[in-house]
């Protein structure tokens, strides 16, 4: 830009001490400002070594705890990350540092921060900030711990964030895609909330709509948008209108959890669009919540995970569901195997608790054919390297990939970047309300103008 002015003013006809006018300048900007906008963001210049790294407490969209971590690089602030939290963990996710004790009833991440402005500053001061994966190395060889148990994932996620959006010059998605492909991800909308997510008597966690059969991500989104709010008219009429749940979606209570599709469907229908060409179903089972020792406890009834399988069956026959997520507990093999190898060629099957994002058990689910997608979370791994070791090995095994949020969120958007970045294809990242929610939209609707290219859903 300052060459555009150079330019401006060695053009203009008043002389060097005159300056330009106010109008002079305009007529000659807005033009290179448009170029420039189709151009997308402009680079800025990256000195290198990172310089200084700070954190501190912010608090997230359940009012909880959590990090904000800034990154400088030649002692300038260059990028900031906050890390998200969930509600409905599973075992095997890398470990969210807490402080316990009374103090923010035990949520309190002043340990984890402490570690960020203390070890991890010292290590990661001096180094390139754009080797990505040496500095996540440096990170998981200090924490020394198969789960980031010492220094908490919580620590290194934000550390390992901050200096990806340090080292992105001009738009974040593009640093993430360098060469490769990229493309607007198909979204899971989260309009119905139950299970860990609300306080509701539904057992499943999430009932998302999917508009898939648009031609790019805005009319995706706006028809999706149309259906939530279609969803508020139907559970108005029905008398169940209450709370939303901790991602944005109406949290009513149900006679039983198939009444949640059966309004899911209504709300297509009623915001004008065709279900299963236009708008699908997607469910997050989140089945481990409901998981005991004697079975699967759902609408009253103990069933076994064969029991439970023929169940989600009978829902593929009678709904346009296109996509089910953690329909049995993590460490329940055998009905995951049992359940694809039947239904895995009419629906995506989709690890989260299964596989939290970890490239060991990912390995495992290839191994069974558990699943035929994997849902992707950075802060279940706990660095970015991780995290894109991960889509990899999923993408070369041909599975689907969903790159998602939390339900403890923020306004951070990386996700949105992320998912376009690695072009991964789908992202879940709640309803559209809450402005921890929306932020990844409306960054996706920025990059959209960029991105023409929507997703084919499979």
């Amino acid at each position: 830009m300052l060459g555009v002015l150079l330019q401006i003013r060695a053009r203009g006809t008043r002389s060097p001490e005159q300056g330009s006018s106010l109008a002079e300048l305009a007529e000659h900007i807005v033009p290179h400002c448009a170029t420039l906008r189709s151009l997308g963001p402009v680079a800025a210049p990256m000195s290198g070594a990172v310089s200084d790294l700070s954190a501190r407490m912010i608090l997230d969209s359940r009012g909880n705890p959590t990090i904000e971590v800034d990154c400088c690089v030649g002692g300038l602030l260059r990028g900031r990350a906050v890390v998200p939290s969930g509600a409905s963990v599973g075992t095997h996710e890398a470990l969210e540092l807490r402080d316990g004790g009374t103090v923010w009833a035990g949520k309190g991440v002043d340990g984890a921060v402490s570690h960020v402005n203390g070890e991890i500053r010292d290590a990661l001061v001096g180094m390139d900030v754009a080797d990505q994966r040496a500095i996540d190395t440096a990170l998981i060889e200090l924490d020394g711990t198969a789960n980031k148990a010492r220094l908490g994932a919580n620590a290194i996620l934000g550390a390992s964030m901050a200096c990806m959006r340090a080292a992105a010059e001009g738009s974040l998605w593009h640093h993430i895609a360098g060469s490769g492909p990229s493309s607007m991800p198909v979204p899971q909308m989260n309009i119905l909330n139950g299970g860990a997510h609300a306080t509701s008597n539904v057992d499943v966690q999430e009932f998302m709509v999917v508009p898939h059969g648009f031609d790019n991500f805005p009319e995706a989104l706006r028809s999706g948008v149309e259906t939530y709010h279609a969803l508020k008219s139907v559970l108005k009429e029905e008398g169940l209108l209450g709370g939303v749940g901790d991602e944005g979606g109406f949290a009513p209570n149900l006679s039983r959890n198939e009444d949640g599709l059966r309004y899911v469907l209504d709300a297509i229908e009623r915001a004008g669009y065709a279900p299963g060409n236009q708008i699908s179903i997607a469910l997050d089972v989140a089945a481990q919540e409901f998981c005991q020792g004697d079975g699967y406890h759902m609408d009253g009834q103990v069933l076994s995970g064969t029991e439970l399988g023929d169940l989600y069956s009978e829902w593929l026959d009678s709904y346009p569901i296109v996509s089910i997520e953690d329909p049995f507990g993590e460490d329940d093999w055998e009905s995951w195997t049992e359940f694809t190898v039947r239904e895995g060629r009419r629906v995506q099957i989709v690890g989260d608790d299964l596989y939290a994002t970890n490239p060991g058990r990912l390995l495992r689910g290839i191994d069974l054919c558990a699943t035929n997608a994997i849902l992707v979370k950075l802060n279940q791994i706990g660095t970015v390297t991780e995290t894109i070791e991960v889509i990899r090995m999923a993408r070369d095994a041909g599975f689907g990939t969903v790159i998602s949020h939390r339900s403890g969120e923020t306004s951070d958007d990386v996700i949105a970047d992320l998912a376009v970045g690695t072009d991964a294809g789908q992202i879940k990242t709640g309803a559209p309300a809450r402005s921890d929610r929306t932020a990844k939209y409306n960054q996706l609707l920025r990059i959209a103008e960029q991105i023409d290219v929507y997703t084919d859903l499979f």
